[in-house]
């Protein structure tokens, strides 16, 4: 039996091209802005992602996650369409209800003049609807369609496009739903200002603005641009390696985490890691790229759905509680010194070292759907460079991202996982028996060490 190679990148000639002459050289959704907040007690922020494989492109995983950061997976093989490929898989809840996928349909070798559409009532069972011929002239490859909701409410599908003249110069180009079934589309409208040599545009509205993050075929870097109308003019402002991303980076998707933050997720095809990267201040600046655990390397070119779910941890406010370990159910937390470690307690330990591990549950001081936990002395749990410790409120906003903690769903009945609200997939958890915020490595004992259930207060 032979063994079937990884499914070669369209983007791996792209960039072998860039080697050639100059005369050869190929160049080529936030769906509306919900109001950032850690979901209400009894619910939970779910995140979505339809990936095609790295080794291969005719069918796609589902993964979803908490904190837009541990995806794990919901259905392998969730969607294969009865023919050709399914490549660049944007995902969209729409007002019926339904989930909806629409997709490059080809591989970069062939001409490949259609998008495809599918759709979901669970996320994990798919239906082929139809592929749509998008209406260009000596059309010769449309790629990358990805979903944008505008805050009017009209659904739009913005897909990267090449002519016969010149296969691989890549211009984005508008088409706008004209009924609520999403199968019939307005004629195609080039995006003013960005103009040809441009893939994978991803659009977010902020306020009155389009914002619009786009890689430019010829320096691999994704570039940004804003306009004051979707079908623009965008002016690109910047370009090269103007966030920290590097190059080779592709794909991106933006999304507005629970604490306001952005989110740009991007496929580092260039050295086969998928990254992602925060921003604090309107896209000005972002974090350095961090490499997704688990999918990364796996999972290619995807969008993210946000959405608010019920099922989601649940835990009254103003009451005093003890948290037990989830996978050392004897220890608990407990402040010894100004620091949160997790030493053993029994009924048989002493009134100081159960008045230590008793906190009161108060509502975030950064946000009130968070939470934030004070211990006997009216001082708050907060971290200081990543270590879990107590203080007093010294009523800065900085202060007060330190000491809230959105709370996830815990890996046992009743536990609950506690992550940084300024440091989104950062959670409290024990190592050597002391308390820090780390990051997660999506791995099944980070989630155990990071779990806690909160029971009746020692004190």
């Amino acid at each position: 039996m032979t063994t079937r190679p990884p499914t070669p990148s369209r983007r791996t000639l792209l960039r072998a091209m860039a080697v050639l002459p100059a005369s050869a050289v190929l160049v080529g959704e936030l769906p509306g802005t919900a109001l950032a907040a850690a979901p209400p007690s009894g619910s939970a922020t779910r995140y979505t992602i339809v990936p095609f494989l790295n080794s291969n492109d005719g069918t796609v995983n589902v993964y979803q996650s908490d904190d837009a950061t541990d995806f794990r997976l919901l259905k392998s093989s969730a969607y294969t369409p009865p023919s050709n490929r399914i490549r660049d898989a944007s995902v969209l809840k729409h007002t019926d209800g339904f989930y909806y996928l629409t997709y490059t349909t080809h591989t970069w070798q062939d001409v490949s003049t259609t998008i495809g559409f599918a759709r979901s009532s669970d996320r994990a069972n798919w239906t082929f609807l139809y592929d749509y011929t998008v209406p260009i002239a000596n059309l010769s490859r449309a790629w990358a369609p990805e979903w944008f909701v505008d805050s009017d409410g009209s659904v739009n599908v913005i897909v990267s496009c090449s002519l016969t003249s010149n296969e691989w110069i890549f211009t984005p180009y508008r088409l706008r739903a004209t009924n609520s079934a999403l199968t019939a589309w307005s004629s195609p409208v080039a995006l003013s200002g960005i103009g040809a040599n441009h893939i994978d545009t991803y659009l977010v509205k902020s306020g009155s603005t389009y914002h619009a993050f786009t890689k430019n075929e010829t320096t691999k870097y994704i570039e940004y641009a804003t306009a004051s109308s979707l079908n623009g003019p965008y002016t690109i402002s910047r370009t090269g390696d103007w966030a920290g991303w590097g190059s080779y980076r592709e794909g991106p998707s933006v999304i507005q985490l629970d604490n306001g933050g952005w989110r740009i997720f991007f496929d580092g095809y260039g050295d086969g890691s998928y990254y992602y990267s925060d921003s604090y201040d309107t896209f000005a600046t972002w974090s350095a790229p961090t490499a997704l655990p688990v999918i990364s390397g796996t999972a290619r070119h995807f969008t993210v759905v946000k959405e608010t779910v019920s099922g989601g941890p649940s835990l009254a406010r103003n009451v005093t509680r003890s948290f037990r370990s989830a996978n050392y159910t004897t220890r608990y937390w407990q402040n010894q010194s100004s620091l949160l470690n997790l030493p053993v307690v029994t009924g048989s330990s002493t009134s100081a070292e159960k008045t230590a591990s008793t906190f009161t549950v108060v509502a975030g001081l950064a946000d009130p759907n968070g939470y934030s936990f004070r211990d006997s002395s009216g001082n708050y749990l907060r971290h200081w460079d990543f270590r879990a410790r107590f203080d007093a409120n010294d009523g800065t906003s900085t202060f007060a991202k330190d000491a809230t903690f959105i709370a996830r769903t815990g890996t046992s009945s009743g536990a609950i996982r506690w992550e940084s609200y300024n440091y989104p997939g950062r959670y409290l958890r024990h190592y050597d028996y002391q308390l820090r915020v780390d990051r997660t490595d999506g791995t099944e004992l980070f989630r155990q060490d990071s779990s806690f259930g909160p029971v009746t207060a020692w004190a």
